[in-house]
C-alpha cells in the first residue's frame, strides 16, 4: 500500500528549517572578526547598507540578535559567538566544495609572517593543503621574531602573521589558534647545574620572558649561556648538553626530553599562538580561514577572538 506523504507520522518529520545563505554567514563572520561593517562591506564588494541588510535578514531567520556595537566597535552577542565558530566551519566546507568543482575564483599573492619556532611545526602542512585548494594563489612567507613581524604587519609589509602571545599590539583583535603550556627541554645533567645554563632567544621573546620570570619567582639562579635566533638553534645547544631551553609541546629530537620538578625546575605559564591580520582582502581572508581550520583540525582547539 502506498502511504500518502501527508500521512507520515507527525509533522516534525517534514519540518525543514529555512536554508542559510553562505553570503549572509560570510558577511556576519567578517563583521564579527573585524569589528566593522565598513571593512566587511569592502571585503565582500558590497555597500555598507547592503551588508547591514544581510545581517538583519540573518537575525530574522535565526530569531536572535547577533551583533552589538560595543566600546571596541561591533562585537558578537552570546548567540553571535555561538554562531561564529560554526559559521567558520560551514564556510570552510562550502568553499572547499566550490573550489573542487569550479576553477579557483581567488588569485594573487599573499604575504604571511611566522616566527621560526612555528615554521617547521605548522607551515608545511598548512601551505601544502592551501596550495591544493587555491592553486592560483602565491604565498610569500617571512620568518622573523614575533615583535618584528608585528612591526612589518603594521607597516604594510605583511598581510597576516602568526605571533606568540605577549607580542600583540594593545587593543589588537587577535584570532587565538592554540593555547597551552610551555615546557622545559634538555638533558638531566645541565638541568641540575646552578646557576642554570639557558639557551633562549634574544630580549623581547615572550618565551624568554616567561622562563626568566619563572626562575626568578622560584629564586633559582640562572645564566644566559647561549642566545639563539630560533628554536632550532636553542634545541641544538640543548642537544649538545650545554644548556636547557623552553619549547611548546611537540615531538623532540632524539636525546632531549621534557624537564620539570624532578630536576628542580619551576612550572612555566601557558602561552598562545595568535593570528593577526592586516586590511581585509579576499586572498588574505582565504588563507586566514585555512590556517584557523588547520589548527583546529590538528589540535582540537576552538579558535577564538580576543582583544
Amino acid at each position: 500500500m502506498t502511504v500518502p506523504i501527508n500521512a507520515v507520522d507527525g509533522p516534525s518529520m517534514l519540518s525543514i528549517p529555512p536554508g542559510l545563505d553562505p553570503d549572509l554567514l560570510r558577511s556576519f563572520v567578517l563583521i564579527a572578526e573585524g569589528g566593522s561593517f565598513t571593512r566587511a562591506a569592502q571585503a565582500v564588494g558590497r555597500t555598507q547598507s547592503a551588508v547591514s541588510m544581510q545581517i538583519r535578514r540573518l537575525e530574522e531567520i535565526l530569531g536572535q540578535p547577533l551583533l552589538l556595537r560595543g566600546t571596541r566597535g561591533v562585537e558578537p552577542t552570546q548567540h553571535g559567538l555561538w554562531l561564529l565558530e560554526r559559521a567558520r566551519r560551514l564556510l570552510a566546507l562550502h568553499d572547499e566544495i566550490h573550489s573542487t568543482f569550479r576553477q579557483p575564483s581567488i588569485a594573487g599573492a599573499v604575504r604571511l609572517g611566522s616566527p621560526d619556532d612555528y615554521a617547521l611545526r605548522w607551515l608545511p602542512g598548512i601551505l601544502a593543503r592551501f596550495a591544493a585548494s587555491h592553486p592560483a594563489v602565491q604565498v610569500e612567507v617571512t620568518c622573523a621574531p614575533s615583535n618584528e613581524l608585528v612591526e612589518r604587519l603594521g607597516g604594510g609589509e605583511l598581510d597576516l602573521t602568526l605571533i606568540s602571545e605577549g607580542n600583540e599590539p594593545a587593543g589588537a583583535r587577535v584570532r587565538w589558534l592554540w593555547h597551552g603550556p610551555l615546557i622545559w627541554v634538555g638533558m638531566e645533567e645541565p638541568a641540575r647545574r646552578r646557576p642554570l645554563p639557558l639557551a633562549l632567544a634574544s630580549a623581547g621573546c615572550s618565551w624568554r620572558t616567561a622562563a626568566i620570570s619563572a626562575l626568578d619567582a622560584a629564586d633559582l639562579p640562572w645564566r644566559m649561556a647561549y642566545t639563539a635566533a630560533s628554536l632550532s638553534g636553542s634545541l641544538a645547544v640543548a642537544l649538545a648538553g650545554l644548556a636547557v631551553t623552553v619549547a611548546m609541546p611537540a615531538p623532540l629530537p632524539e636525546g632531549l626530553r621534557v624537564l620539570g620538578a624532578a630536576e628542580g625546575l619551576p612550572p612555566l605559564p601557558d602561552f598562545g599562538i595568535g593570528l593577526l591580520r592586516g586590511p581585509a582582502m579576499p586572498v588574505a581572508e582565504a588563507l586566514a580561514r585555512h590556517i584557523e581550520e588547520c589548527f583546529q583540525l590538528e589540535t582540537g582547539f576552538e579558535t577564538r577572538m580576543r582583544a
